[in-house]
C-alpha cells in the first residue's frame, strides 16, 4: 500500500433533513485516529459550527463547499496521498464519485482509502447494486431501471401497483414513495426523471419488517456484525422517520443469524474495507427477504449503533481505510479487548426522531419514505416501556410520555381514521387508540407494527390507567410506574399531587435510580470508561460517584430548529476546557448525533433525560455545579425550576429571569432609557386588542422563555391577532406574550460576548444581510460588519456594555439590535448563541473557553480587537424540498436546519461561496425570473433587476411584475403563473431548466394564511422552485446583496484558501475591545 503522509477528509457541508450532526461525530472520529498515526489532515467542510472545524483537529481547514470544482482546486494545492469519502454523507461520497468520473484522483496520485470507488458505485447505482446482488444468489426487490415514463409504464402494466419508486445517488430517501396507481406514476415519474439521473420502480414491500446490520472489514476479510437494530414501524416508512429499536426484539434466532449471515456475504461480495449499513425487508408471515440498500459509508444508523454499543465504527473504519486488521485495533473502553469482537448488550436502546413540521407554513405531517425529521434522541433502558417513555420526553415536544393528559381525548372512531396514516404522532395515536379499548389486533392490521410492541405499549397504558383511578399510591404500583419509565412528575397529575411530593415519596420509600455502564461486553470485562445510563430496573449500580473536582455540563438535547451543532460546539468545548482547568467534567445529553455524547469527551458521560427530575438525580449522585448557559435554551430553561441549593456556575437564576422574561427585560430597559421598539404585555385577547391599537400595526408577538422564534408572528389586523391569541393559548398559559410594535426598514445586528461581573472581556459584532422581520437563524451574517457604520457599531457595544453592567452578568451572552438612524435593543440571552462558534474561529478567539474560565472564576484578561482583513459570511441552509407543502419564505420564526459559513477579501465573494456550500448553483443560463408582490415590493428591487438587465440576465416576470418593469424601461419576457395554461408558465422554466433562480417577493399576508383556499400564487411559484431544485430568494436585502455579488464577481474565480491563511493575514490591535 501506498505510504500515506497526508489525506483529504471530506465532511458532510450544513446540517440538513438526512445529513446531520452524525457526520459532525464521524469526521472528528476520523481526525482522531488519522493523528495517532502521525498523518497530517487536511478538511473539506463548510460547517463552521462543527468540531471538525476547530482549531487543534485538522491540520488545514477550508471552509469551501463539498463540490468537484472546489475540492479539486484543494487537492492541486495540497497534494495530498489520500481521500476519505466516507465520513462525510452522502455530500462527500457523491463529490468523490465526480472527481473519480473526471480523472481527478489519477492524475494527482491521490488513493481513495478504505472502500474502492468500484465498490461505491455498486452500492449507489441501482442497476449495479441488483446486478452484484443477484449474481451473489441474494434477494433484492424484483425491479426495473427507467429512464422515461414510456419504460415505467411497460413495467408498471407488467407487474401492478403498488410500487416503490426509488432514486440512485440521493439523500434521505428523496425522490421515493409509494405509487399507488397510473396517474400517481405519470405524476410522480415525469417529475422524477427532470432532477435524478436514474429512477427505479421495484415491488413494494410495505408491511414488511425493516431490519438494519450494521457491518466492519478489514483488508484481510476479517468481518464482523457491530449492532443490528429493527424498525418499529414497517418498510414504507424511512428508517430516519422511524422509531428505531437496538438490538432486535421480535426477530427469533433462526432469522437474527440468517440475516448476519446474509449482512456479512454482502460486504464481501461488494469489497468494503471499513464500515457499511445494510438495511433488509423480512416478510413477517413467511421468512422472505430483501436487500433494501447497502451504504458504504458512515450513516445516521452507525451513530446510532456505536453510542448504542460504545463501539467507535467511525475511529475504527478510519483505521482500516489505513490497512489496520481488526484485531490490531484495541477497545478503548475495556482496554483488555480488541475491535475484533461483536458487542454484547444487556439494555435496550431506542431512537426516536425528532419533527418541526408546526415550524413549516403549510407543509403536511405525515411520514413516509422520505425523511422530514430534523433530529433524534436515544434512551437508553432495560425495558422498552421504560426506554421509550424516556425518548418521548427526551424529544423538549412538551411530553409527559407516551401518554400526556393534555392530548385532546379523541374517540375511537377518530383514532382507527387516524392510524390509517403514518404521521408524527403515530406512536402517541397508538397508545390513546389502545386507551380507547382499539384491539391490538385492530390496531396491527392498519399498521403493521408487530403486536411485541403494541403489547409492550398496552402494558404502559395499563398502569397510566391505574395512576389515574388510584385513590393511595402504593410503592408496588410506584415502582411499577418508574420501571415503565414514568416520571415524577407524569405521576403527580395523574395522582392529583405536586412533582416534588412524588419526589419525596419515592425517596422515602428507597425507590431509586440504579447507575449502570456501557461496557460493551454485557459486563463480560470492566469498563475503563464512565458511560453511564440510569434505570430502575436494577438492583445495585455499576458505577462510583467520581471524586474530586468536577463540574455537570448540560448539553443541548436533540437537533432541532433552532438547537443544533453550534451548541454542541460550545457543550464539548466547556468540557475540554474544564479539562485544561484540572477539573472534571460530567457530560449529560441525550443525542446519538453529537461529539458530545462520545464516551471519551468527557470524564463521565451519562447518555440521559435533560429533565428537571433527571438533573436532579444526577446532581445528587454527583454534588457538583451544573452549567447551563452552553447548551441552548433547554438547559437555560431549567434555570427556574431547579431548587435553589443546586448549585450554578454562570448566569443566576434572577439574571437569566430578568433577561428571558420579555416584560422584566423590556422594563429594564425602560430604567437604563435604552431605546427599544413600544411594547406591552397581554394576558387576555381584550388586553391584546386594546395594546395593539395604542401600538399600531404591524405588530409582533413574542412569548418568553422559547428558542429559534416559537410562535413569533408579525401581524397587521385585529382579525389575525384574535386568531393568534386562541391557537397559541396553551403555550401562552406558561409563557406570557409580550407586543412589540414592528419596525420595517431596520438593520439587525447580534452582539456576542462573555463578562466578569458586569464587565465585557470578549466581543463581536455580526451584521444580518436581512433586515427586520427574519430571524436571526435565518439571516446571513457578515463578521466583522461591512455597511454598518462605525458609529452605529460603537453605539451599540456602549449599549450592550450598560446592559451586561446592569445585569451584573458573568459568563455568556447574546444580544441583539435593530439600527437605522438609531439603534434599538430586540432582546438578550444570558447564554451561548448559535454564533459563537462563527465568530470564535474567525477572531481567533474561543468564546466559550472564555466564557468557561470565567464562570470557574480563574483569571481572564479582555481580549484585544482584531483587524481582520477578510470577511467570513455565515448563511443558513434550508431543507424546504424535503418537507412537503412547506413554503421558503423568510419570517420571525426560523426554519433553517444548518449553516455554513466561508471566507473572502470582500463579503461578497464570500457570500456567493457560502451559498454554493449551501446548495445553490452559481448562475449559468443567464436568467432569472421576478415576481414581486404588492407596490411596496416592486419598487424595493427596480434597482436589482436594472442591475440584472445590465449584467446580460434574460428576466421572465409574471404579468403585473412584467408591466411594471417594462414601465420602468427594464426588459422582461412575460411568463404566465402557475395555474395560467394558456401561456408558457413558471412551471415550463421550471422543467426546461431555463433559469438559475428565482426572485419573488410576498406580501405579509399573503404567505401568513396557512388555509388551503388561500392559496397564493407567490405561494406555488415558491414551491414548484423548491420542488424543482431552483434557488428562491424571498427577501429584498437577500436579493439586492446577491445581485450585488454576482456583478462584482461577474466571470471570476471566487477564493479558495484555508482558514489559517487567512488567519495568518490577522492584526491585532493593542487596544481592548
Amino acid at each position: 500500500m501506498k505510504h500515506i503522509h497526508k489525506v483529504l477528509l471530506l465532511g458532510s457541508g450544513a446540517l440538513k433533513i438526512g445529513e446531520a450532526g452524525e457526520f459532525d461525530y464521524s469526521g472528528s472520529q476520523a481526525i482522531k485516529a488519522l493523528k495517532e498515526e502521525g498523518i497530517k489532515v487536511i478538511l473539506v467542510n463548510p460547517n463552521i459550527a462543527t468540531i471538525q472545524t476547530s482549531e487543534g483537529l485538522a491540520d488545514e481547514i477550508y471552509l469551501l463547499p463539498v463540490t468537484h470544482e472546489f475540492v479539486s482546486s484543494v487537492i492541486v494545492k495540497e497534494r495530498p496521498d489520500g481521500i476519505l469519502l466516507s465520513f462525510g454523507g452522502q455530500t462527500a461520497l457523491n463529490c468523490g464519485l465526480e472527481l473519480a468520473r473526471r480523472g481527478i484522483f489519477k492524475k494527482y496520485d491521490v488513493k481513495v482509502l478504505g472502500t474502492s470507488i468500484a465498490a461505491i458505485e455498486i452500492t449507489e447505482d441501482r442497476k449495479l447494486f441488483s446486478e452484484k446482488l443477484t449474481a451473489q444468489k441474494l434477494k433484492t426487490a424484483p425491479g426495473k431501471i427507467v429512464h422515461s415514463l414510456a419504460e415505467a409504464e411497460v413495467f408498471a402494466n407488467s407487474t401492478g401497483f403498488p410500487l416503490m419508486l426509488r432514486t440512485g445517488f440521493a439523500l434521505g430517501g428523496m425522490g421515493s414513495g409509494i405509487i399507488t396507481g397510473k396517474r400517481d406514476l405519470r405524476l410522480r415519474v415525469a417529475h422524477g426523471l427532470t432532477l435524478y439521473p436514474q429512477l427505479l420502480l421495484e415491488e413494494c414491500l410495505s408491511g414488511w419488517k425493516e431490519v438494519e446490520y450494521e457491518v466492519v472489514r478489514d483488508c484481510d476479510d476479517n468481518c464482523i456484525t457491530v449492532c443490528n437494530m429493527e424498525n418499529f414501524d414497517p418498510t414504507g416508512i424511512h428508517t430516519g422517520e422511524s422509531i428505531v429499536v437496538a438490538p432486535s426484539q421480535t426477530l427469533n434466532n433462526h432469522e437474527y443469524f440468517f440475516l448476519r449471515t446474509i449482512a456479512i456475504q454482502v460486504i464481501r461480495a461488494i469489497g468494503v474495507v471499513g464500515e457499511c449499513n445494510i438495511q433488509f425487508a423480512l416478510n413477517p408471515d413467511n421468512g422472505e427477504y430483501r436487500i433494501i440498500e447497502v451504504n458504504a459509508r458512515l450513516s445516521r444508523s452507525s451513530a446510532l449503533a456505536s453510542k448504542a454499543t460504545g463501539y467507535p465504527l467511525a475511529y475504527v473504519a478510519a483505521k482500516l481505510a489505513l490497512g489496520k486488521r481488526l484485531w490490531e485495533i484495541p477497545n478503548s473502553i475495556t482496554g483488555k479487548t480488541t475491535a475484533f469482537f461483536e458487542p454484547a448488550l444487556d439494555y435496550i436502546v431506542i431512537k426516536v426522531p425528532r419533527w418541526d413540521i408546526d415550524k413549516f407554513i403549510r407543509a403536511e405531517s405525515t411520514i413516509g419514505s422520505e425523511m422530514k425529521s430534523v433530529g433524534e434522541v436515544m434512551s437508553i433502558g432495560r425495558t422498552f416501556e421504560e426506554a421509550i417513555q424516556k425518548a418521548s420526553r427526551m424529544l423538549n415536544d412538551g411530553y409527559a410520555g407516551v401518554m400526556d393528559k393534555n392530548f385532546t381525548r379523541e374517540t375511537k372512531q377518530q383514532l382507527l381514521k387516524r392510524l390509517k396514516t403514518a404521521d408524527t404522532m403515530r406512536l402517541f395515536t397508538v397508545c390513546s387508540a389502545i386507551r380507547e379499548g382499539v384491539t391490538l389486533a385492530e390496531i396491527h392490521r392498519l399498521t403493521q407494527i408487530d403486536h411485541w410492541f403494541l403489547q409492550k405499549l398496552e402494558n404502559i397504558v395499563t398502569t397510566y390507567k391505574q395512576l389515574e383511578q388510584t385513590v393511595r399510591l402504593t410503592r408496588d404500583l410506584l415502582r411499577t410506574a418508574k420501571q415503565q419509565g414514568f416520571s415524577d412528575s407524569q405521576i403527580a397529575d395523574l395522582t392529583h399531587s405536586n412533582e416534588a411530593a412524588v419526589r419525596t415519596k419515592r425517596q422515602q420509600l428507597q425507590i431509586t435510580p440504579f447507575v449502570k455502564c456501557i461496557d460493551t461486553t454485557a459486563g463480560e470485562f470492566p469498563a475503563t470508561t464512565n458511560y453511564l445510563y440510569l434505570t430502575y430496573y436494577a438492583d445495585e449500580s455499576d458505577y462510583v460517584p467520581i471524586a474530586g473536582n468536577k463540574a455537570i455540563v448540560l448539553g443541548g438535547g436533540p437537533y432541532a430548529i433552532g438547537t443544533s451543532v453550534e451548541f454542541d460546539w460550545c457543550a464539548v468545548n466547556t468540557v475540554m476546557t474544564l479539562r485544561k482547568e484540572k477539573i472534571k467534567g460530567i457530560m449529560v445529553n441525550c443525542n446519538p448525533e453529537t461529539v458530545s455524547t462520545d464516551y471519551d469527551i468527557s470524564d463521565v458521560l451519562y447518555f440521559e433525560e435533560l429533565s428537571l427530575e433527571r438533573v436532579l438525580d444526577i446532581y445528587e449522585l454527583e454534588q457538583a455545579p451544573l452549567i447551563l448557559s452552553v447548551g441552548g435554551q433547554i438547559p437555560n430553561n431549567l434555570s427556574v425550576k431547579l431548587p435553589r441549593s443546586v448549585p450554578i456556575l454562570g448566569p443566576t437564576r434572577k439574571q437569566i429571569t430578568q433577561a428571558e422574561d420579555r416584560e422584566q427585560f423590556s422594563h429594564l430597559l425602560d430604567t437604563l432609557s435604552i431605546a427599544q421598539p413600544a411594547w406591552g404585555k397581554a394576558a387576555t385577547i381584550a388586553e391584546a386588542k386594546k395594546l395593539c391599537a395604542a401600538i399600531g400595526y404591524p405588530a409582533l408577538l413574542r412569548p418568553s422563555f422559547v428558542l429559534s422564534g416559537k410562535a413569533m408572528r408579525v401581524l397587521d389586523t385585529e382579525v389575525q391577532l384574535v386568531k393568534y391569541m386562541q391557537y397559541y393559548a396553551q403555550l401562552l398559559k406558561t409563557h406570557p406574550v409580550l407586543i412589540t410594535r414592528f419596525l420595517e426598514d431596520y438593520g439587525e445586528c447580534d452582539f456576542d460576548g462573555v463578562a466578569r461581573s458586569g464587565d465585557i472581556l470578549v466581543s463581536a459584532i455580526s451584521e444580518h444581510i436581512e433586515g427586520a422581520g427574519v430571524h436571526s437563524g435565518d439571516s446571513a451574517m457578515i463578521h466583522p460588519p461591512a455597511t454598518m457604520t462605525f458609529e452605529t457599531q460603537q453605539e451599540v457595544s456602549r449599549i450592550a456594555a450598560r446592559i451586561i453592567k446592569a445585569l451584573h452578568l458573568t459568563g455568556p451572552f447574546n444580544i441583539q439590535f435593530l439600527h437605522n438612524r438609531d439603534v434599538l435593543v430586540i432582546e438578550c440571552n444570558l447564554r451561548a448563541s448559535r454564533s459563537f462558534p462563527f465568530v470564535s474561529k474567525l477572531d481567533g478567539v474561543n468564546f466559550i473557553e472564555v466564557a468557561t474560565r470565567t464562570i470557574l472564576g480563574k483569571k481572564v484578561p479582555r481580549f484585544p480587537v482584531p483587524l481582520l482583513p477578510f470577511y467570513g459570511v455565515k448563511v443558513p441552509q434550508f431543507s424546504h424540498h424535503k418537507v412537503k407543502g412547506a413554503d421558503p419564505v423568510l419570517k420571525v420564526e426560523m426554519n433553517s436546519t444548518g449553516e455554513v459559513a466561508a471566507l473572502g477579501a470582500d463579503c461578497y465573494a464570500a457570500y456567493l461561496t457560502a451559498l454554493i456550500a449551501t446548495g445553490f448553483n452559481s448562475p449559468t443560463r443567464r436568467a432569472a425570473m421576478v415576481t414581486l408582490g404588492g407596490e411596496r415590493g416592486k419598487l424595493a428591487l427596480i434597482n436589482s433587476c436594472r442591475k440584472l438587465n445590465n449584467l446580460g440576465f434574460t428576466l421572465y416576470a409574471t404579468s403585473g411584475t412584467h408591466m411594471f418593469l417594462k414601465y420602468n424601461g427594464i426588459h422582461s419576457e412575460v411568463i404566465g403563473k402557475v395555474f395560467e395554461h394558456d401561456q408558457r408558465t413558471v412551471i415550463n422554466l421550471l422543467q426546461e431548466k431555463k433559469i438559475d433562480f428565482i426572485i419573488n417577493l410576498p406580501e405579509r399576508g399573503e404567505y401568513q394564511s396557512t388555509s388551503a383556499k388561500t392559496l397564493s400564487d407567490g405561494y406555488n411559484i415558491r414551491r414548484a422552485a423548491i420542488d424543482y431544485k431552483v434557488p428562491v430568494f424571498t427577501n429584498r436585502e437577500a436579493a439586492d446583496f446577491f445581485v450585488d455579488a454576482i456583478a462584482k464577481w461577474h466571470g471570476d474565480a471566487l477564493p479558495q484558501l484555508s482558514l489559517q491563511a487567512y488567519k495568518k493575514l490577522t492584526v491585532v490591535t493593542k487596544g481592548a475591545r
